[in-house]
């Protein structure tokens, strides 16, 4: 793996992450890094999908944008259900 490559995704997850954060309506309790994380991995599994149904460009980045929002979604309320005290 070369380093530009590392880049690159690091870069998409950032845009992936970002956007899929001003999508989910509520406040997210996570951090830059977990952002991130979650647009690195929605990226990587809406590329898979993506590349394995043969769509184009605009398709896959929308699929990688809709799992992102639904990860976010996810760990924000884990997050926030771990938050919570009595």
């Amino acid at each position: 793996m070369e380093i530009d490559s590392i880049l690159s995704g690091l870069g998409a997850g950032i845009v992936i992450g970002l956007i899929a954060r001003i999508i989910v309506p509520s406040m997210q309790p996570i951090g830059c890094l977990m952002t991130i994380l979650i647009g690195v991995v929605g990226g990587a599994a809406g590329g898979l999908i993506g590349s394995a149904a043969n769509w184009g460009f605009w398709l896959t980045f929308a699929s990688q944008i809709v799992i992102a929002a639904i990860l976010v979604a996810i760990v924000a309320a884990l997050f926030r259900k771990g938050d919570a005290t009595p």
